[in-house]
């Protein structure tokens, strides 16, 4: 169950770099909204869960303990020795990030993989996330503000990363381009089971 495969090992390792090159540019979008967000900055918290996106997809596809903070720290590594606007900062979401992913499938231990523990590990990522954020970006930003900015964060976990996160597994499963891994043999084992039987 916690042996990684090498397989399992290229998996995590890609789906961190992938990422890693994406989130330039997707921080970049940070700076594009700033006038948007400038007069409400909670709204920023609807955004967050895209970064959540190689953690839940490792434990997903991967589904070993440490799988989930492998790939959100490569990720976090890779974006801030490109120039990651963050810089050290980006390390410290990522272990966190990572962290709470593993929280939300350590909590049923690695058994289950369904969308609703998907979407409690972006919850729990979310939460981890905006502990940080709030005193490292937003000290200034009023109680009151920063609730909402941290229900934003936990609807963005949710939906962003974990049913996003789920659609993206699921679809690349059904490529059969999982086949060698956990999330594409319960792939084949379904369509198995709702084969109809032949005619003879």
């Amino acid at each position: 169950m916690t042996r990684f495969r090498t397989i399992d090992l290229l998996v995590t390792v890609a789906i961190g770099a992938a990422f890693g090159v994406a989130f330039l540019g997707y921080g970049a979008l940070y700076s594009l909204i700033g006038p948007l967000t400038a007069a409400f900055k909670p709204a920023e918290g609807l955004l967050a869960g895209i970064w959540f996106l190689p953690a839940i997809l490792a434990a997903l596809i991967v589904r070993k303990p440490g799988a989930a903070l492998l790939a959100e720290l490569i990720a976090a590594a890779l974006e801030m020795l490109l120039g990651g606007q963050w810089a050290w900062g980006t390390m410290i979401s990522g272990l966190l990030q990572g962290g709470g992913v593993e929280l939300g499938f350590a909590l049923l231990a690695y058994r289950r993989f369904t969308l609703p523990v998907a979407m409690l590990a972006g919850v729990f990522a979310a939460a981890l996330e905006w502990v940080y954020e709030r005193f490292a970006y937003y000290p200034e930003m009023s109680w009151p503000f920063a609730l909402v900015m941290l229900a934003f964060f936990l609807a963005s976990g949710a939906v962003l990363g974990g049913v996003l996160g789920r659609a993206a597994t699921r679809a690349l499963a059904a490529t059969g381009a999982l086949d060698a891994l956990p999330a594409g043999r319960d792939r084949a084992l379904t369509g198995t089971e709702r084969r109809p039987a032949a005619v003879s």
